[in-house]
């Protein structure tokens, strides 16, 4: 029997319940998975986790939450406890080896592509973050990819920052996303703003190597920027 946390409507007012997922949903967690990754144009946007790897988070390592339309789970998403690896992205923020146990990611979302365009991501997003143990984490943390428009958009709307642009996970560019969770972030904390096309891969990491810090998504004349803050 699954844990419903909240319910919630699609855009044509059928239901949706969100409820804790268990290892006895691995099954229709991989089914969705393969559909989604079957209608992505770029394998770039999707970074699909193993059989073993849902397993990890399923058993204690991770919370992760379904979203149900009639007995039909129609998206998932998930926060996974990572190891204490070389890779951890906790070292990209700067945190010390003392902290980097209270970091938890926010892991891989899939959407039924049937019934994207209902904000389903990040109504679990939030509800995720709702989840998380504050007494055993401080952090989230995310890695985004630069081409990756509506993911960026989610990060900034649960409050994460970009505190880092670098090639992660053989060699991918990657946007580090981190939230402290003891505090609420305001655009009056910082004395610079700068504005940089979202594609100035270059002139973003100059910027976050003297201290600033992506706090939103703009979007100008058609092209995006993000505005980073120190």
């Amino acid at each position: 029997m699954r844990k419903q946390i909240a319910t919630g409507a699609l855009r044509d007012e059928r239901v949706i319940q969100i409820a804790h997922l268990t290892i006895a949903d691995l099954p229709i967690i991989m089914q969705l998975q393969t559909k989604v990754k079957q209608t992505l144009d770029t394998d770039a946007f999707l970074s699909p986790l193993s059989e073993a790897e849902f397993t990890r988070i399923l058993t204690g390592n991770g919370i992760m939450v379904g979203a149900f339309v009639d007995e039909k789970m129609i998206a998932f998403r998930a926060m996974l406890i990572p190891e204490l690896d070389a890779e951890h992205l906790g070292i990209d923020a700067g945190l010390s080896q003392a902290e980097l146990p209270n970091v938890i990611y926010s892991e891989i979302s899939n959407v039924d592509p049937d019934y994207r365009g209902n904000g389903l991501q990040n109504y679990m997003g939030k509800l995720l973050m709702r989840e998380i143990d504050r007494q055993q984490f401080r952090y989230v943390c995310a890695t985004v990819s630069p081409n990756n428009i509506p993911s960026i958009k989610d990060k900034f709307s649960l409050g994460l920052q970009i505190i880092g642009l670098k090639k992660k996970y053989e060699g991918v560019l990657r946007y580090i996303f981190m939230k402290d969770l003891t505090v609420n972030y305001k655009d009056s904390d910082y004395d610079e703003m700068q504005l940089v096309p979202e594609d100035d891969i270059k002139e973003q990491q100059k910027l976050i190597q003297s201290g600033f810090r992506g706090i939103r998504l703009k979007k100008s004349d058609g092209k995006w920027y993000i505005k980073y803050g120190r």
